[in-house]
């Protein structure tokens, strides 16, 4: 395939989320009730690697449809709060979502590398999943800190990691291998290809392997953190075996129809991602190398 531009690249997102905003939620299990409040709190401090604290002012690059934005104003971990995305799409889904909560959130179309705000606005500059999407990072990171207050913080989760990415694809090939016996013996029928072309289904399809432009090493991110200007610079990783797990079932339920997939299955697959999540947690994330798990997390501040 032919190299993006940088322009494409901003392109490519922008469409591909715009198309994927209405059904996110869905597809990703956000929750917005007790499960993602402790969910996400569980992320954000892990990724800090201390309690979450207390974050006046808030800002969520790529903030999709809020889901750690609108968990962490919930929790009072967040007081006011903006969110940018370069999606209109998804910042309409947050709206709705946050006008349904009852919360009131700041939202701009803008691309994470001209960000328009002032300088030093933000206590906090937080995202999730958003730095594989951005053709220059070192630009991104320069916004990021420019916009942090001195001695403000910043949190990235969800980052893929390259090692852990190489590792998924051998449950995810295991997965492709077993998805005949298994349609079988839930008795579900193969997925129906996607829609005729212009249906959102086959947009979105047809755009997703393009969105994702990085993986890292932990080393990287970092390097692009004390670049910027930040210290204190810490990036861990999480998900190894949930990742697995995870994987796996999501391989082999995109290979059936959605409503032939029993209800007890997916009671299964949901219940397992979190007991391991947890075995995860408490026995691997604090003795392996980062650099093996399938997400990294990037903190660090600006100095004061």
């Amino acid at each position: 395939m032919e190299a993006l531009s940088a322009d494409d690249i901003r392109d490519v997102n922008t469409r591909y989320h715009d198309v994927a905003a209405d059904t996110y939620d869905t597809k990703w299990g956000i929750d917005f009730g007790e499960l993602g409040r402790s969910q996400t709190l569980a992320k954000f401090e892990k990724a800090l690697g201390r309690p979450a604290g207390h974050h006046q002012t808030a800002l969520e690059v790529g903030c999709g449809t809020g889901y750690f934005t609108l968990n962490l104003l919930q929790l009072g971990v967040i007081g006011r709060a903006s969110a940018t995305d370069i999606s209109p799409g998804m910042l309409t889904q947050l709206e709705t979502n946050a006008g349904r909560l009852g919360l009131s959130v700041e939202t701009v179309a803008a691309d994470a590398e001209r960000l328009p705000f002032d300088d030093a606005s933000f206590d906090l500059v937080l995202g999730h999943a958003v730095l594989h999407h951005l053709p220059d990072l070192g630009q991104a990171f320069s916004e990021f800190v420019r916009v942090l207050r001195p001695g403000g913080t910043l949190v990235f989760m969800g980052e893929p990691s390259r090692y852990g990415d190489r590792l998924a694809r051998i449950p995810k090939r295991c997965a492709r291998a077993i998805a005949p016996l298994w349609r079988w013996a839930i008795t579900a029928a193969p997925a129906r290809p996607a829609d005729a072309d212009g249906a959102p289904q086959a947009t979105e399809h047809a755009l997703e392997s393009q969105v994702d432009i990085h993986a890292f090493a932990p080393a990287e991110l970092v390097a692009h953190a004390e670049r910027a200007g930040l210290e204190g610079v810490r990036c861990s990783g999480e998900e190894l075996v949930a990742n697995w797990f995870g994987w796996i079932n999501r391989v082999l339920e995109a290979s059936a129809e959605p409503q032939d997939i029993p209800w007890a299955w997916r009671q299964y697959a949901y219940r397992g991602y979190l007991i391991l999540q947890e075995l995860d947690r408490r026995l691997l994330e604090p003795r392996l190398p980062a650099a093996i798990f399938y997400n990294l997390m990037l903190t660090g501040r600006r100095p004061a």
